[in-house]
């Protein structure tokens, strides 16, 4: 972690302003990591992704220890999910704010202090549980701060890839991030995992630091949507003008489509994914693996080899093929052929790639950080909804009927607001 003085000296330097697109020409994933900036957002990101997964298995093992409670697992394991709304609705604008590397740095700050007051021995549940909500909250605001960075360090070109290429680590980063905590728990205490996990939010602090720069594109005071000119700074403005931003945002008819495309299929899916254990315990494992792959393979494809426009003209398909494979769980399926449905609809989750375009494009520079993070919080928030409304319905009906009916529902929810999203502007 950087010292005081490094910190305030950077941050004392005058801002820097946004290269031009050019300095990505060609668009691709190695012109991508050339680019200084955004290697360091993307290594950043990367180890960050790797933190919260090692975390998060370490976190659900240990409770599962002490309580054998199915509930208080699964709430450790998604608790951080319903957190993230909170920063959404609360100080979300310092997403973008003057500073937006000195609020990331900070913020990742912050992580790693939580993270490694997790690796404390004989810590109380509540004190975890605590420490949980408290990361969720402030991995929102991280979010919104470095998706803010991101639609600034790279050319509106090359956006879509960008977040392809994050997409694609972040899902192969939890695949992997699980594989290694299951093995590291052979070797090591939960305590000791966690450690391991402040160590790469360590590191993932120093890529940040070393690498961004401020940039000088968000106007302050009155220039900026939701602000006034004799707005005092702290923590009663930052909250009106999220909700000044926030208000703006649901208020506009096509952003509300586009997060609700954005939201709601894709938590209910997940959903569905929360229940393979249950549906099938023995091969668990091969469905979460096929849908990973899946995924895997649909950001790749879509976010590399589709144009802006093919990719747009795509997104209801998309949409629809996350969830209609998962209608075959009505039959019972064999295992392979369960598998091959639900990597069919993995790559459905691709669909997020066109609908953030186009939510980016209808949003307004000074607060684009601040919407992205909303955008990214209510995906998370609507993900653990999925899964608690899963495991709810699956008490009374069973994993396979709970699995087809939250399937068809997302299906209908794509289905009925189509009109909406296709006239959103």
């Amino acid at each position: 972690m950087p010292s005081d003085d490094a910190t305030a000296d950077a941050s004392a330097s005058p801002p820097v302003p946004t290269p031009p697109p050019t300095a990505i020409g060609a668009t691709g994933y190695r012109a991508l990591l050339r680019n200084r900036e955004f290697a360091g957002l993307y290594a950043g990101f990367t180890l960050t992704v790797a933190a919260g997964t090692l975390s998060g298995f370490a976190l659900g093992t240990l409770v599962d220890d002490r309580t054998g409670s199915p509930f208080l697992t699964a709430v450790s394991m998604y608790g951080a999910t319903f957190a993230t709304v909170l920063g959404a609705l609360t100080l979300m604008s310092v997403a973008d704010g003057k500073r937006p590397r000195r609020i990331l740095v900070t913020l990742q700050c912050v992580s790693l202090a939580g993270v490694a007051a997790q690796a404390v021995p004989g810590l109380p549940l509540t004190a975890r549980f605590g420490l949980l909500l408290v990361l969720g909250f402030f991995h929102s605001l991280g979010t919104g701060a470095r998706m803010g960075l991101l639609a600034e360090v790279v050319p509106s070109s090359a956006y879509a890839l960008a977040r392809s290429l994050m997409n694609i680590t972040s899902g192969s980063t939890a695949v992997l991030g699980f594989a290694a905590g299951a093995l590291l728990l052979r070797y090591l205490s939960p305590h000791e995992v966690f450690v391991v996990a402040a160590v790469l939010t360590g590191l993932g602090l120093v890529a940040v630091a070393t690498t961004a720069r401020e940039h000088s594109t968000r106007p302050a005071g009155p220039g900026r949507p939701g602000t006034r000119s004799d707005a005092r700074p702290g923590p009663l403005s930052g909250l009106r003008r999220t909700w000044a931003t926030n208000t703006e945002l649901f208020s506009h008819p096509g952003r509300r489509a586009l997060l609700l495309n954005l939201w709601v299929p894709n938590g209910l899916v997940v959903g569905c994914e929360a229940l393979f254990i249950s549906y099938d315990p023995e091969h668990a494992g091969v469905l979460l693996a096929a849908s990973s792959a899946g995924m895997l393979l649909g950001d790749l494809t879509v976010g590399r080899l589709l144009t802006a426009d093919r990719r747009r003209r795509c997104a209801f398909a998309l949409r629809l093929l996350l969830a209609v494979p998962y209608l075959l769980f009505a039959a019972h399926p064999p295992t392979m052929v369960a598998a091959v449905a639900v990597f069919v609809a993995g790559a459905g989750f691709a669909a997020t790639l066109p609908l953030q375009e186009q939510l980016l494009a209808l949003t307004p520079d000074p607060v684009r950080g601040q919407v992205q993070g909303v955008e990214s919080a209510g995906r998370m928030t609507w993900q653990g909804i999925g899964a608690a409304l899963a495991g709810g319905v699956a008490l009374h009906f069973g994993p396979g009927p709970t699995i087809t009916a939250l399937a068809a529902l997302s299906a209908t929810v794509t289905l009925l607001s189509r009109p909406f999203a296709a006239r959103a502007k």
